[in-house]
C-alpha cells in the first residue's frame, strides 16, 4: 500500500485508479496486485467490486446495458427506427463534463489491446442483443432473426468506426461521430 493515501471506498474510486495504472503502465503490464496495493486495498476487495481486470476497463457496462435497455423501450412508436437507434446511441455513449480525458484512455484500452478483445467481444453481444431485440419488436421480426442481427451488428460496427475516428482525431466530436455513424444506416429499415 502506499503510506498516506487513503484506502479505496467505491468501486467508481477503485476504476479511477486501475485506468490511470493501466494507461502509466500498460494494462498487460499491471497486475490486480498492482491495482489493489494503489488503491490501499487488499486483492480479495479488488474481486468484491469486480470479476476481472478486464471488468475494470469496461466499469460498470452492465448498468450501462439496463439503461440502453430503457431508452429503447422509451422511443415512441412514432419515430423512426433509425431515429430511435440514433437517439439511444448518443444518450449511451453521452459523456459527464471532464469525463472525456477519461473515456479515452478507456476506449483506446478497449480497442487498441489485444488482451481484452476477447472479453470485449463479450460486451459488443451483450450490446448488439438490446439493439437486435428493439429492432425485433418494431418490425415484427425475432430478434435472432436475420434482419435485426445484420442491423445491431451494422450500429455497433457504426459506433466503433466513430469511436476510432474520434480517437485518431482529439479536436473531433464524438456525438457528432456518433450522429453521422448511425444516421449513415437510414437507408431501407423503416417499414420492414
Amino acid at each position: 500500500m502506499r503510506p498516506g493515501r487513503p484506502a479505496v471506498t467505491s468501486r467508481g474510486e477503485l476504476e479511477l485508479v486501475a485506468l490511470e495504472l493501466f494507461a502509466e503502465r500498460g494494462f498487460e503490464a499491471t497486475t490486480v496486485d498492482d491495482v489493489a496495493e494503489a488503491a490501499g486495498i487488499g486483492r480479495r476487495t479488488f474481486f468484491r467490486y469486480f470479476r476481472s481486470k478486464n471488468d475494470v476497463v469496461w466499469g460498470d457496462f452492465d448498468a450501462s446495458l439496463e439503461q440502453l435497455r430503457a431508452v429503447l423501450a422509451g422511443v415512441p412508436q412514432t419515430t423512426s427506427l433509425i431515429e430511435g437507434l440514433r437517439g439511444a446511441v448518443l444518450a449511451f455513449n453521452a459523456l459527464p463534463e471532464g469525463a472525456e480525458p477519461q473515456h479515452r484512455v478507456r476506449m483506446a484500452m478497449v480497442l487498441h489491446t489485444p488482451a481484452l478483445q476477447a472479453h470485449s467481444t463479450l460486451r459488443y453481444a451483450g450490446w448488439r442483443d438490446i439493439v437486435a431485440e428493439y429492432v425485433a419488436a418494431r418490425t415484427g421480426a425475432k430478434a435472432g432473426d436475420f434482419r435485426p442481427q445484420l442491423l445491431a451488428h451494422q450500429v455497433l460496427a457504426s459506433c466503433v468506426a466513430a469511436y476510432e475516428e474520434w480517437l485518431a482525431d482529439p479536436l473531433s466530436s464524438l456525438p457528432d461521430l456518433l450522429d453521422v455513424a448511425v444516421c449513415t444506416l437510414d437507408g431501407g429499415w423503416d417499414g420492414t
